[in-house]
């Protein structure tokens, strides 16, 4: 292997770690909506309200990723804030052990927090690795997404089995989601040296480290604060409002990033105009998100409620069908990470922006398929898992076509001095989609699931006029790029 292609050690302790921490975070994903709406052994939500606080989770997962990144960037490096992240992470799922409602909501809350510590330095670290960018970081970038699905193929298949067995249950099925953190955490210690002289801090100029940490002190305390007052009563919300809220919120507070970085960060012109690209992507990626995580919340139901799960003389667990988009993933990513590198050889590569739109054109195919499929349910009861399994190919592989080539580009098109934040920014994208596919989740689930076929339809519509207008127009999009790859 030539010295040009030969992937960094690094790479084998990001990819395990996050291995590891995936395994934890679907491994309770595949759980959440399931046990919140579960009568009896669950927490009894109407489906309604669960769809809408698995989107919040979601949503505040990869929101957190903003001032997680800006904590990398400025109080503890990379390296520090995975590690710390971890951690907390740990803790989190603990609480999810005592199953009652308040702990239950506060130990995901803790989780969701400390999933952006976590997310977008892991991502800014892969990306330390590869400076000189090119195809070869995306090649990277795709393998460390391959990890990321070995964990998340697995997680399901084994805590949806405890959760069926009489012998084990809920509470062991989630204690399997614990156990995949710890795990990361124990790999990333043994193997950090791979990663000497990356990610580590650096002292911004001007920065006033005192000032940077009571920022960060004041913030902490208002969170702890919050969440004190919403465990004892004092504050009641109601989670659909709330996730309509946080909609805005999240729009504001990426507007008014953009805003700073634009016309007051200092920025040259070649940096602003890639600054507007990525506010491309951004978009492109909320849209996408609001259709994709519908596998966890309204196609897990429906997996759960509408279809055949009667297989090899038993019938399996709905929460294995969550590991069928892993699966994909495993099967195809390294075809797409090597066919990138095959086509620009030959000067035919797609660019960032041609990516992204067959992305949007084949999640429209697919939520065409799962608008059949809802109709055939709705005439004739429960349905072939091969309808799913449809659905799940096409999201994945326009999952494939735009998550790792937007981890890719962000880390590409940031300014280095902002690569942590900006990393931020992408995963806030992707928490717009979220808390807005909880939204949609909440009027296809439970007795609303006639709506689906129309619902599902309007997202069909999105996603290929969106996909159309980016492939028609990806030459002049990608200008903005100004000299990077």
């Amino acid at each position: 292997m030539t010295a040009d292609t030969r992937h960094p050690p690094g790479l084998r302790t990001l990819f395990f770690t996050e291995m590891w921490e995936r395994w934890s975070f679907y491994g309770m994903r595949a759980l959440l909506v399931p046990f919140m709406i579960a009568a009896g052994s669950g927490l009894g939500f109407e489906a309604k309200e669960a769809a809408a606080i698995y989107g919040l989770y979601l949503a505040i997962v990869y929101a957190s990723a903003l001032p997680g990144g800006w904590i990398g960037d400025r109080l503890l490096g990379a390296k520090r804030a995975v590690w710390w992240g971890g951690v907390i992470i740990s803790l989190g799922h603990l609480m999810l052990g005592f199953h009652g409602r308040t702990i239950f909501l506060a130990g995901l809350l803790v989780i969701a927090i400390a999933s952006g510590l976590l997310k977008s330095n892991m991502s800014a670290l892969v990306g330390q690795l590869y400076p000189e960018g090119g195809q070869r970081r995306d090649a990277g970038f795709t393998i460390f997404y391959f990890g990321i699905n070995v964990g998340a193929f697995f997680a399901p298949l084994v805590s949806g089995w405890l959760r069926d067995s009489a012998s084990w249950g809920w509470k062991w099925a989630f204690a399997s989601a614990t156990a995949g953190m710890f795990l990361g955490l124990i790999q990333f210690q043994l193997s950090h040296k791979r990663l000497e002289g990356v990610g580590e801090r650096i002292v911004h100029a001007g920065q006033n480290v005192r000032r940077d940490w009571m920022i960060f002190s004041f913030a902490l305390v208002l969170v702890a604060a919050f969440a004190v007052l919403c465990a004892v009563g004092a504050i009641t919300l109601d989670a659909v409002w709330l996730a309509h809220a946080i909609s805005v919120a999240i729009l504001v507070a990426a507007g008014l990033y953009y805003a700073w970085l634009l016309f007051f960060a200092g920025l040259d012109g070649d940096e602003r105009a890639r600054i507007w690209l990525t506010l491309v992507f951004f978009f492109t990626s909320a849209l996408f998100f609001a259709g994709f995580e519908q596998s966890g919340s309204s196609f897990n139901v429906f997996a759960d409620q509408h279809t055949n799960r009667a297989m090899f003389g038993s019938v399996v667990p709905a929460e294995w069908f969550q590991a069928i988009n892993p699966l994909f993933v495993m099967m195809f990513a390294p075809v797409l990470a090597w066919l990138w590198q095959a086509l620009d050889r030959r000067g035919f590569g797609l660019s960032l922006t041609g990516k992204m739109g067959w992305a949007m054109l084949l999640l429209a195919a697919g939520f065409l398929m799962a608008v059949w499929m809802a109709r055939h349910s709705l005439s004739v009861g429960k349905v072939s898992p091969l309808w799913l399994v449809g659905v799940y190919f096409l999201l994945t592989m326009g999952e494939l076509c735009l998550s790792p080539v937007g981890l890719s580009a962000f880390t590409k098109l940031s300014p280095a001095r902002y690569t942590a934040q900006m990393m931020g920014i992408w995963f806030l994208g992707t928490s717009l989609g979220d808390v807005l596919s909880g939204l949609i989740a909440g009027h296809v689930s439970g007795d609303a699931m006639q709506d689906m076929p129309a619902i599902f339809m309007k997202v069909v519509w999105i996603s290929a006029i969106t996909g159309g207008v980016l492939l028609l127009f990806a030459k002049p999009i990608q200008k903005l790029a100004r000299g990077v790859e």
